[in-house]
């Protein structure tokens, strides 16, 4: 059974405010900021690639009962103009199509692929969890997340589809001795449809490992998958490989390699962004 958009934002709206009540007053958190650079590049089913740079600002707080955050990238993609960031390939009808009139470069390939290369502010996401279970003993947490991804990017550079998705998510982790943590998650979005672009509601579900070298250090193995987006389009696959270094008391770092498993993600990518908590 399809729910209408309206029904969407109000299951999202109301699992952000169902946290209210539940924070502590003496939930002591921090606030923090954070930039970073990720680059992706994948065929996505086609005949060719299309890469994308992606350096995104964030601000946030993490505290004991609640954490909310703020994105906004700033992209640069060159490829095929049906290949939308964060969706894949989808059947595009936009005329305008990747980078035409907007000062980028438009290459028809022996495919008769329309390509080209645009850049500009990407999809603005805000997001808070509510940490609902922290049984510290025996070592598993639960976390309910509400998510709204606003369509800033521009749909006519072929950087987002200009419509709004919410997403809600029900993450748990569990402590496997002193360094070892197991962790997991479903998640159903609300993909916003516009007149170019048509796409489906989507369930998505992660899974990985984390491995605690001391306080300071960690590494870890994350999978995730997701059904396609359009009918058109592919289910994602992908696999990550990271790290995350405490530098100082504020400062802390964190890379990654991305695997892609399916003609719904890149071939490949990595990235890395550095975070500075208050």
């Amino acid at each position: 059974m399809k729910l209408g958009k309206a029904t969407h934002l109000i299951l999202v709206t109301g699992l952000l405010a169902s946290a209210a009540p539940l924070v502590h007053a003496t939930d002591e958190g921090s606030p923090y900021v954070s930039v970073g650079a990720d680059y992706s590049s994948g065929k996505y089913g086609l005949a060719t690639s299309t890469t994308i740079w992606d350096v995104p600002l964030s601000a946030g707080y993490k505290g004991d009962a609640w954490s909310f955050s703020v994105t906004l990238p700033y992209l640069h993609v060159s490829g095929p103009d049906n290949v939308i960031p964060g969706i894949g390939v989808v059947s595009n009808a936009n005329p305008s199509g990747r980078g035409r009139g907007r000062g980028g470069t438009v290459v028809t390939t022996p495919t008769t692929t329309l390509s080209g290369t645009a850049s500009g502010v990407g999809d603005l996401v805000t997001q808070a969890t509510f940490h609902a279970v922290q049984n510290r003993d025996a070592g598993f947490g639960l976390d309910l997340t509400g998510r709204i991804k606003f369509g800033t990017a521009s749909a006519n550079k072929g950087l987002g589809t200009g419509k709004n998705d919410y997403t809600g998510a029900v993450d748990i982790y569990k402590t496997l001795g002193p360094a070892w943590t197991a962790f997991g998650g479903v998640a159903y979005t609300h993909l916003g449809s516009s007149t170019y672009i048509r796409l489906n509601n989507v369930w998505s579900a992660n899974a990985g490992i984390d491995y605690a070298f001391d306080q300071g250090d960690s590494a870890g193995l994350y999978l995730f998958y997701q059904e396609r987006a359009a009918d058109t389009a592919y289910a994602r696959r992908e696999a990550m490989l990271y790290f995350n270094h405490k530098v100082t008391e504020n400062w802390a770092l964190r890379g990654y390699l991305l695997g892609g498993f399916s003609d719904g993600s890149p071939d490949y990518g990595a990235g890395m962004s550095a975070r500075f908590s208050f």
